[in-house]
């Protein structure tokens, strides 16, 4: 399933594992970079949550608690803002329309599906179909009780709010609407495709990630989101090895000064040979597992 980078991408998760947890219990993993004068959390957050789980907490709350400030992916810009850049980038006022660049079958599967996300069915004939695609990826997560509101990145930015830290992003949304703009038509119709295909799947897909978060199990959550890489190259490379580079050579800056940091990025980031870990090996810099 090509979809699973892009359920990925809402639910993005990390690990190594541990016992059977209590219903509304979750210990994800936490890792640290250090030196002698700078401290570097690094957490994997998962995007859109049930509302109830108990994740910030023990050692995750602890190494908040004693950053001064928070780094996330993307600080997200006013709504207005963030509507006028999707416009912008994921959707076209001429060419063939959406339905057009599909075969007759996958398009009336297409125009089924919008239906059930409360839109019309030629409400998004215009759009690209990698914003297509994302829009009905995050569907089934919304219809299952996932929410932003409850993901990680809200939780950490009401928090650092309220502490009075500092919060920024390591990407702006025109940077990370931009990874899904470029990659070629082919692969973006491929993806929208997969997306349709799977769409009956998504809520085992869903759960599978969200459980192997809440255990900590990075090498479960690699399996899940690599498992197919091969079939989507540009995908993986676009939304996942680009980024992990970009943001080691970050984080190996970021040591270069005093602080300490709390890092909370999409935890897929943080999962198999290509994750950021991997990244800062090869940099010379180590990273350990914090066990709490």
């Amino acid at each position: 399933m090509l979809r699973k980078l892009l359920i990925g991408a809402a639910l993005l998760a990390l690990g190594g594992c541990q016992a059977k947890q209590p219903a509304n219990d979750a210990d994800p993993a936490l890792w640290v970079l250090k030196d002698d004068d700078t401290t570097i959390y690094l957490f994997g957050t998962v995007h859109m949550l049930k509302p109830g789980l108990t994740w910030f907490d023990d050692g995750v709350k602890s190494a908040f608690d004693a950053s001064d400030e928070l780094v996330l992916e993307l600080v997200m810009p006013p709504d207005a803002e963030m509507q006028a850049l999707v416009g912008e980038l994921g959707m076209s006022a001429s060419g063939p329309s959406l339905p057009d660049q599909l075969s007759p079958a996958q398009a009336a599967k297409f125009r089924a599906a919008l239906p059930e996300m409360g839109l019309s069915p030629d409400a998004l004939d215009r759009a690209e179909p990698w914003l297509a695609a994302t829009m009905l990826s995050a569907a089934p997560l919304r219809q299952l009780g996932y929410d932003e509101k409850d993901g990680a990145e809200a939780v950490l930015t009401a928090a650092a709010k309220k502490a009075g830290k500092k919060v920024s992003g390591l990407e702006t949304a025109r940077e990370q609407l931009g990874y899904f703009d470029r990659l070629p038509i082919e692969a973006q119709r491929a993806l929208l495709v997969d997306t349709l295909d799977d769409l009956p799947k998504a809520g085992k897909t869903i759960d599978a990630m969200v459980a192997a978060w809440r255990k900590g199990d990075a090498d479960g959550l690699a399996k899940l989101m690599n498992e197919d890489l091969s079939r989507a190259p540009e995908l993986a490379d676009a939304l996942l090895a680009q980024r992990n580079r970009k943001w080691a050579e970050w984080l190996k800056q970021r040591m270069e000064a005093p602080g300490v940091v709390f890092v909370a990025v999409g935890a897929g980031h943080l999962a198999g040979t290509a994750g950021v870990q991997a990244e800062l090996a090869k940099r010379g810099v180590k990273v350990e597992r914090i066990d709490y």
